[in-house]
């Protein structure tokens, strides 16, 4: 009734609603528009723009998503569009069959540069793309087989059952199928617990990491289909124009795939397609203007470009898309995990069972030394905190224990078994959880999605299910899970906004329940209480107390000292990476020794 009587309810347009419904509304466009009376002319470029598109979305997701930049795409264009020339012409094969082939060669080459330059950081992976551009290039215009500079000629066209497709309306049918299909796989992917993964490369690989994800092996995942989708591009434009020569094919295209990706927006699907279309028809008037208005012919179109990317990047920087993108809100996502299954859980460890055991541990930095032969354990049901000034090397030892860092000598035991020379995702698969001293997480997930990530390891569907949609019992599983830690530390309330909204104590409590999703038997705490109001602290310190008895261990590093003293049975000291002390509250705040270091007196 309220909304009925209130007129800025009835008359406001329901935005969500055009988010929803957007996609459906460009479709039903695109598939009118081969019915109206266009010339042709036109046709033929919404063609051009579907086949770039495939390209462009896979930059999408390698580098608006992931972070990975690849100057390769049109490489990979060139491997799909040779092979089917080459086969199509020379053996006679189906264009059907040569795209599978196309595919199959295109994956391989992909795998094994992703796999030797995945592996480094910076700007290694940019120079390998360029690298791999420009050799395939010179190898297409040098070998006799593919025709040389002048490429493979009389291509045929795509037909189906004795069907031609022709090259202009019903081709342009196929060409958008496949960019509509790539581009719901493209969404499908992101929104799922592979999505939420490759989501989270963009900010470094030590959060991840630290939540199981084999962030490796999802870059290297991310780089071949990315060139899978060039590929199909390649298929298709062979097949339209009809031949295939290198010049498509070069640096220079690599280059133009990436602009389009940043004009439309790099972390927006469905900008790949708005990139594509301006800088296609763009790039088409200018080459008629500017030769007319210069007087001389020439490719003045590439200095234009030039301009655009600088002030592009400059004063546009997250693309045209992201103007629609602000304007309509998110949907929330729909709650409908309360009837999902239980996650599986780990056994937990007896009562006073020791689950950490830290033996002179050592860690070296040249000549610095930042821990020097660290002792202690953590029991079961048993909360330890580890405490000393600024620069006593706290964080170091929690780095060391997690995997971030390896040891130069000592060793550290995990319920028994020696995990001192594991990485941080093999020994979060252990059990082992941890938060940051520096808050990290993907800003631009919600809360739910940032805390489902810390349940990684408790699914297993991947990528090929998220496409397909098969991975919605779990996918309700993770997030009921999520949620119940959500609900846990008192965030039950913010499930759908966006992490990067929070203030910086929510951040903290968001990283504890995405820890706890992992389901650990031990949590290592990095400060959780640092910028936490008094009523978040108590809060804080009920939830810890709750874990204890379910008997959890909990490893504490912590300058609040009211909450430590409270809350802590064991206390360890450190100073300048030494060990000084440890025993009960009580203990600790009668030293001596203690009040030294904090204080810089005895007295």
């Amino acid at each position: 009734m309220e909304a009925l009587l209130d007129p800025t309810q009835t008359q406001a347009p329901d935005k969500s609603a055009l988010r929803t419904w957007g996609p459906l509304a460009l479709i039903l466009v695109l598939a009118a528009l081969p019915f109206l009376p266009l010339p042709d002319f036109w046709i033929i470029q919404l063609n051009y723009i579907g086949i770039y598109t495939l390209p462009v979305l896979g930059l999408v997701l390698l580098t608006g998503v992931g972070g990975l930049t690849s100057f390769g795409q049109a490489a990979f264009v060139g491997i799909g569009a040779y092979t089917t020339a080459y086969l199509t012409v020379n053996t006679g094969l189906s264009p059907w069959v040569t795209l599978f082939i196309g595919l199959a060669l295109t994956g391989l080459s992909a795998a094994i540069i992703g796999a030797i330059t995945l592996r480094m950081s910076g700007h290694y992976l940019p120079l390998a793309t360029i690298a791999w551009a420009l050799s395939l290039y010179y190898l297409m215009g040098n070998l006799d087989a593919l025709g040389k500079y002048d490429g493979i000629l009389g291509v045929k066209g795509l037909s189906l059952f004795g069907f031609e497709f022709g090259q202009q309306r019903l081709f342009y049918g196929v060409v958008w199928l496949f960019a509509i299909l790539a581009a719901f796989a493209v969404i499908r992917l992101l929104d799922s617990r592979s999505g939420r993964a490759i989501r989270s490369l963009a900010g470094g690989s030590q959060m991840a990491e630290a939540m199981g994800v084999n962030t490796l092996r999802f870059k290297i995942g991310i780089f071949v289909l990315a060139a899978m989708l060039a590929s199909i591009s390649g298929w298709l434009f062979a097949h339209f124009q009809r031949t295939v020569n290198p010049s498509p094919f070069g640096l220079k295209m690599g280059i133009e795939y990436l602009f389009m990706v940043v004009l439309g927006g790099a972390a927006h699907v469905w900008g790949a397609i708005a990139g594509a279309g301006i800088v296609k028809l763009l790039e088409d008037q200018l080459q008629v203007l500017l030769p007319k208005l210069i007087g001389t012919a020439g490719s003045y179109e590439l200095i234009v470009f030039g301009i655009m990317i600088v002030l592009v990047l400059k004063y546009l920087p997250d693309g045209l898309w992201a103007f629609v993108d602000r304007r309509l809100p998110r949907p929330r996502r729909s709650v409908d995990w309360q009837g999902a299954r239980d996650l599986p859980a780990r056994a937990r460890p007896a009562a006073g069972e020791v689950v950490l055991d830290v033996q002179a541990i050592r860690k070296t930095f040249g000549g610095l030394v930042a821990v020097n032969d660290i002792s202690f354990q953590t029991r079961a049901g048993q909360i330890v905190g580890l405490i000393g000034p600024n620069g006593a090397g706290k964080s170091t030892t929690f780095n060391l224990v997690t995997g971030v860092l390896g040891l130069t000598s000592g060793a550290v035991r995990f319920r028994g078994e020696a995990i001192g020379g594991l990485g941080a995702r093999q020994i979060a698969q252990r059990g082992v959880s941890r938060t940051f001293q520096h808050v990290k997480m993907v800003a631009d997930m919600t809360v739910l999605e940032n805390v489902a990530l810390g349940a990684h390891l408790r699914g297993r569907k991947g990528a090929i299910a998220a496409m397909l949609r098969i991975d919605r019992a779990e996918e309700r599983a993770l997030f009921r899970e999520a949620e119940r830690q959500l609900q846990r530390v008192g965030m039950g309330e913010h499930l759908h906004e966006l992490a990067g909204n929070l203030a910086m104590g929510q951040q903290r409590l968001l990283e504890i329940a995405r820890a706890l999703c992992a389901d650990p038997a031990l949590l290592l705490l990095d400060e959780p209480a640092a910028g936490l109001r008094h009523k978040e602290k108590e809060a804080l310190g009920k939830v810890l107390r709750q874990l204890r008895g379910e008997g959890m261990s909990i490893l504490l590093v912590e300058h609040d000292m009211g909450l430590v003293m409270d809350i802590c049975d064991h206390i360890v000291v450190m100073e300048f990476g030494t060990h000084l002390m440890e025993g009960t509250p009580s203990e600790v705040q009668g030293s001596d020794k203690v009040r030294a270091a904090y204080l810089g007196t005895e007295h």
